[in-house]
């Protein structure tokens, strides 16, 4: 089984590490922009050769792991250049603009819109890790348009890799990432830039950073270069959680200013409710 990943990075590179250990036969081609990248995935193993766009046509599986927004542009070339019998699944955290960008594609039947709920603040090569995406939810948007027979390998694939599979319409997906992943990373950013601003004044601020701090700000060492992208292509929904997320930030900001700490102690127990939404997620 020749697999293609294109963007040899901590998404990528991890389902190289995984293929390899799963399936004895899997053969992992790395195609990158960026030569270094692919020297380190070579010299740590998870990719067996370097290749290209040209060599496409020879693929049985290409997996893009790349910014969405490159995506975009390039799924209908990689669909171009693909053999008849060849699956491409994508792993962006959006996923109505990369659908529509290939609905009329001559061979939009090979593609699978995938989105593993899986990853870590690092990036790169020797970021990858295995058992990545072990326990984790897969969520795949209309799947009815992708070739029964090809979704039987990606399915093949993502069972012995652990993972969860879900469902979902494109715009749903969009609009419910947006809460509880975009979201999180905007905020994350926001507060390590309000600390950073303020550490301006006081150097000692990060000597009284605990563990709090540490596990709120951890998002905020993620990659520009594959975030802004995904707020780019998800702006309507990702707006829309920032006006509600706001508007409660403003309450509680205004409660702080009455004194309503009985209020406050309410809002705080109410929210405690999160911790059996998330029971047995790690």
């Amino acid at each position: 089984m020749k697999v293609f990943v294109i963007g040899v990075g901590l998404i990528g590179g991890s389902f190289a590490i995984d293929i390899k250990a799963a399936f004895n036969e899997a053969e992992i081609y790395g195609v990158d922009k960026n030569e270094e990248h692919l020297d380190k995935a070579l010299s740590l193993g998870f990719v067996d050769k370097k290749s290209s766009f040209e060599e496409l046509d020879k693929a049985d599986v290409v997996i893009t792991s790349i910014p969405v927004d490159i995506t975009v542009k390039l799924l209908p070339e990689i669909l171009d250049k693909i053999n008849d019998e060849c699956l491409v699944f994508d792993v962006g955290s959006t996923k109505k603009k990369l659908c529509n960008s290939v609905n009329d594609h001559p061979k939009r039947r090979n593609y699978l819109a995938a989105h593993p709920i899986a990853g870590t603040e690092f990036s790169g090569p020797q970021a990858a890790i295995a058992n990545l995406y072990r326990g984790k939810t897969n969520i795949i948007c209309e799947v009815e348009k992708t070739a029964f027979k090809l979704q039987e390998r990606g399915m093949e694939i993502f069972t012995r890799l652990g993972m969860r599979i879900r469902y979902m319409d494109p715009a749903s997906h969009d609009k419910h990432i947006a809460y509880v992943s975009h979201l999180s990373h905007i905020s994350s950013f926001m507060l390590g830039k309000t600390v950073i601003e303020k550490e301006k004044n006081e150097r000692d601020i990060f000597d009284m950073a605990g563990s709090g701090f540490a596990s709120t700000v951890r998002l905020a060492k993620s990659s520009p270069e594959m975030w802004a992208p995904i707020f780019k292509h998800n702006k309507e929904n990702v707006v829309e959680t920032l006006t509600e997320y706001i508007a409660n930030l403003t309450q509680f900001k205004e409660l702080m200013e009455e004194d309503n700490f009985v209020e406050i102690y309410k809002e705080m127990e109410d929210t405690n409710h999160i911790k059996t939404i998330l029971k047995g997620i790690s």
